[in-house]
């Protein structure tokens, strides 16, 4: 059966093309979004901007304080470095639950990233990348495991803008997650949680320390 399409509101548009632009690092850390000159440049209404801009606050990608413009928030090495500090034990969880499996959702997120043209936005890699973490941590069964991996969920993907400088050829980065997947599936355990803690620990890029 065939389901009717549901239309994509302006809110909704706007919401997208600017979140795009974030993960695509295009809008950069620090950057402010002031409404007046988004509503010139897309040509439409202030409210409109103003529920748009409070959708990628809701979803962490954006910060906004009394008094002051919509802007992305810094994302350092140190608050990197303390994600994968809390990332490590829950997908370590994960690996040591999956053992011997082929998680369907992974795959296909894994397919679709090789499947992404030269050209594609880094932010379509982000989602793909994210989407393949995310259907790991589902695929265990624990409610509470997903709602802890959620919460980590828009720090990860603003520290993912920051592998576009590392992963300049994104072959590299489907081949980790190729051997990630394989490591889980084929174990034995020690080899698929060395796996997972190997590639929490690849390089952000950048000098910045604070």
């Amino acid at each position: 059966m065939t389901l009717p399409l549901r239309p994509v509101s302006t809110v909704g548009a706007l919401a997208d093309a600017l979140r795009a632009r974030v993960l695509s690092g295009e809008i950069e850390p620090g950057t402010a979004l002031p409404e007046q000159e988004i509503a010139a440049a897309y040509g439409v209404a202030r409210p409109t901007v103003r529920e748009a801009l409070a959708l990628l606050v809701h979803e962490g990608l954006l910060r906004r304080e009394r008094n002051r413009s919509a802007y992305v928030p810094e994302v350092t090495l140190s608050d990197l470095a303390d994600l994968m500090y809390v990332r490590r034990p829950l997908e370590d969880l994960m690996a040591r639950a999956l053992i011997g499996q082929r998680v369907p959702g992974a795959e296909a997120a894994l397919h679709r990233m090789a499947a992404l043209p030269a050209e594609a936005p880094w932010s379509d890699v982000v989602g793909e990348h994210m989407a393949l973490h995310q259907a790991l941590v589902e695929a265990v069964g624990s409610p509470r495991l997903e709602r802890l991996y959620g919460a980590l969920a828009a720090e990860t993907r603003l520290g993912l803008v920051r592998l576009r400088a590392v992963y300049k050829d994104r072959e590299v980065l489907v081949r980790e997650h190729r051997e990630l997947l394989d490591a889980i599936a084929e174990g034995p355990e020690e080899v698929a949680r060395a796996a997972v803690a190997a590639h929490l620990s690849h390089s952000w890029g950048g000098d910045d320390q604070s």
